[in-house]
Order: C-alpha cells, then structure tokens, then sequence
C-alpha cells in the first residue's frame, strides 16, 4: 500500500519512467503526483519531483537460516536478497536480525517499464553477471563518446551465432528485447528448464551466442534524453535536427552517420542512392566504408569470432530480409522460413539495399544473415508494443539457437 511521498531531486537522465522504475511503483501513480508535468517535455535536472512509496518488506531471520533460506522462502535470488542489504556483515545474517525483502514483482533484472539506454544496460549487465557466473562479457569497441560497445556470450555449443540491437538509436526497444532474452535464457539454464518451449541445457550444449544489445550507445541516449548544452556536439546536432531539440526519431550515431549504411557491401552505390553528402538524423552513409567506430568495432567482432550466422534486430514491420544479391547460401531462405514460423513474422526477399550489416556479412563470408523487423507500428516503437514484440523475438533466436552448424555454414 501507498503510504507516504518522499522528495526526489531529478539528475541527468532521468525520465518519469525511470524514476518509476527506480522506486519500483508504477508510472501511472507518479504522474498522478506530479501534474506539473507535461507530457513529451524532458525533465529538468534538479527539479524537484513527489514520489510515493511502498513501506519496504522486512524479515525477522529464523534460528540457523542462510541468504539462500530467506531468498527461497522470498522468491528471490540469492544476489538480489544480498544487494538490498549490504550493510548486514558476515558471510550469513544472524538470528535475530531485521533483514529487507525485495517488493513483490521486482526480482527481474532486465525491467522493461522504462527508456532503455546505455547506463540501463551496463547496470543490468554487471547484476547479470553476479547472478550467473557462466556468462562471458567483453567490450568489442568504443562508441565516438568513449562509451563502451558491449558483447556477452553464453552457451559452448559448435553453432556460434551472433544477434546484435539498436544500430539504429531510436530502435532502443531492441536492445531491452535481447536483454531479456538473455536473462530469461540465463535463469533457464540455472534451472535446467525450457526457453519458447526447448531445453535450455539443449541449447546451450548446442550454441555459443553473442549479443551485442546496443551498437549505438551514443543515438540511443541522445534519442531518450534532453541535448544538453555542453555536449561536444551540441551546435552541429542542433543543425543537423534542423534546429529541433527533440531528437526521437534519430536513427544515426552522434555524428550523424546510419551505421547500417557503413558496411563495404556496394557502399557506394547505396550512398548514391541515399542522395545524402552530410551529416543528417538518418541515410547517412558517411564519408567511407566502417568510418564510423561502431560500424567498425562490429565487423571487426565478426570477423573475430568466425560466426556461423548473423541476425540484426530492428523495427518496425514484423518482416525477415534474407537474401542479398544472389550471394546467400542455399540454406538461407529454408532457415528465414523456419524464422517467420516460430516468431510469425514474414521471410521477404529484399531488393534494392545495400551496405547493411547482413549485406556484408552474406558477401564476405557467403553464410546466413538476416535483418529482422521486429515489431509493428510507428518508430520509435513506445514500450507499450513490448508484451507483444518480446515473445517474437524470444521465439526466433531460440529456432536460430536449435539450428544445427552444419545447417548455417
């Protein structure tokens, strides 16, 4: 129950949704307490913001009981139970001790309830990491900011598949997809259960996957939160939005280059095709082939990691691109079939593009890639398509995970 407000001082970044998130009650409610707000204006750090709270859940441990004790009878993990109390010394609590619970429904890590941009993904990066050691992680490369380019691995099967989100900034909803999937997988595999309906240890015996969530750290936050005047590239953004301050419809990174316009796939040609010579919000292709650090940093890890098969994840239109210029391997549209069966999604032979991620991977290594549109409506997608979009997307990269190597040469 609702019982009191608090005062919270809004910092850099943050948005109604976040904040909800933050305090773990719903954005409904913390509209209802603060209707100074406007809805689409950003917030201004240092404002001044009510916020209801819940009483926090406290528990009175029993004689002999451990973390993992109380974490069961709290359902909850163990590392979930033992970061909300970190002030309890010792390597288990004591009899006798008030210990907090989490609230009820907040055991997820990976929440979808608000914008999801870097420092979302690094936090729930590092917490999924504690929580299931079998996981791998490693930065592939640095965004024009600095920001890291994050990839986690998990599974040590022969099929080594790569499934990348947001190339584009304002396909933010990709990465929070993927990110899910990964915890959803993760937590199967801790328990020896099922994923969309197949054996997780199966899957993991049988795939090594990498994620690669957010390509474009820089787009994705520059899309969810206010320019501020001392960015570094504060002017040339300004112009390049044509003046506009809200940026949610960019799709390019910081330097207004579309990353899924980089790629040495007849790069000049889509370039000519775009009709663009400077920077803009999208289309794009910049001044050459992998000028751009993301572009670079994400073929240079494919080239590494010798993939069996790509998919990019993007939005909208609930479509697959298989196929490029005839260079596909003959297994490719079996394979985009079997896609649009598990997510319903439909295996369209596109024609007429060219310098995209799959593009290049299809013509450099002549193996299966694939674009996927995941969901339907307007970009950017808004949070409310996620119920919907999540199951899709689970669905597909777990037939792309139970493909055999040999079946994605």
């Amino acid at each position: 129950m609702l019982v009191t407000t608090v005062t919270y001082i809004v910092r850099p970044g943050d948005t109604p949704r976040r904040i909800a998130s933050q305090f773990g009650i719903s954005y409904g409610s913390l509209i209802a307490a603060n209707p100074q707000w406007t809805d689409g204006e950003p917030l201004i750090p240092g404002e001044m913001a009510l916020v209801p709270v819940r009483m926090p859940r406290r528990y009175f441990v029993q004689p002999d009981e451990t973390w993992a004790q109380v974490a069961a009878k709290a359902g909850c993990s163990e590392a979930r139970l033992r970061e909300l109390n970190r002030a309890v010394m010792g390597e288990e609590p004591e009899e006798g001790q008030w210990i907090e619970l989490p609230a009820a429904g907040s055991n997820r890590i990976v929440r979808a309830d608000a914008e999801y941009g870097s420092a979302q993904l690094s936090r729930d990066i590092e917490r999924l990491k504690r929580e299931y050691s079998f996981l791998t992680t490693e930065v592939i490369g640095r965004s024009v900011m600095g920001k890291p380019i994050q990839a986690i691995r998990i599974g040590e099967g022969a099929l080594r598949l790569h499934a990348n989100g947001a190339v584009h900034a304002n396909e933010w909803v990709t990465s929070l997809a993927l990110m899910r999937l990964l915890e959803d997988y993760a937590k199967a595999c801790k328990r020896h259960g099922t994923i969309a309906g197949r054996s997780s240890s199966d899957l993991y015996r049988r795939c090594t996957l990498w994620l690669v969530p957010m390509v474009n750290p820089d787009g994705v936050d520059l899309t969810l939160e206010p320019l501020d005047s001392g960015h570094p590239y504060y002017k040339e953004l300004l112009k390049w939005n044509h003046g506009s301050v809200r940026f949610h419809r960019w799709k390019a990174n910081i330097r207004g280059v579309d990353l899924n316009d980089q790629f040495p796939a007849h790069w000049e040609e889509e370039k000519r095709r775009r009709g663009l010579n400077g920077p803009a919000p999208r289309d794009y292709s910049g001044p050459s082939p992998l000028s751009e650090p993301e572009a670079r940093a994400l073929a240079e890890f494919a080239a590494e990691k010798d993939f069996h098969a790509v998919l990019s994840f993007h939005t909208q239109g609930e479509e697959i691109y298989w196929n490029y210029r005839g260079l596909e391997p003959p297994s490719s549209k079996a394979l985009a079939e079997a896609l649009g069966r598990a997510s319903g999604y439909r295996p369209v032979r596109l024609e007429g593009s060219d310098a995209g991620f799959k593009d290049w991977f299809i013509a450099q290594y002549r193996r299966p890639g694939f674009t996927v549109e995941a969901g339907w409506g307007h970009n950017p997608l808004p949070l409310d398509v996620f119920p919907d979009l999540y199951p899709e997307t689970a669905a597909l990269l777990v037939e792309a995970m139970a493909w055999e190597a040999a079946d994605a040469p």
